[in-house]
């Protein structure tokens, strides 16, 4: 099983490969990793924003007024190795 700061880190790091500035906040339960959604971007990169989005327990994307789109991923702190197991390659359950 992957540690909490490993999947937190690959996630904030396929972020920055596809151009985006994550952003991390440590809470109770989990870790979340916010970014701003680019609003054009190559196929490649979106290919990889996507994927780091898929390697959270979740995610979702917030639409603001002020800030446009905000794409978030979070990582449970308690997450048992039977549910990573179950996911494989990083799909939801």
């Amino acid at each position: 099983m992957h540690s909490l700061e490993a999947r937190v880190d690959a996630i904030a790091a396929r972020l920055t490969a596809a151009g985006c500035v994550p952003r991390v906040s440590d809470h109770d339960t989990h870790v979340r990793i916010e970014t701003e959604v680019p609003e054009q971007a190559p196929t490649e990169a979106w290919r990889e924003f996507l994927a780091a989005l898929d390697a959270a327990d979740w995610w979702g994307i917030a639409i603001g007024s002020k800030r446009g789109r905000t794409a978030w991923a979070a990582v449970d702190k308690e997450t048992p190795a039977a549910i990573e197991a179950a996911r494989g390659r990083g799909n939801q359950l």
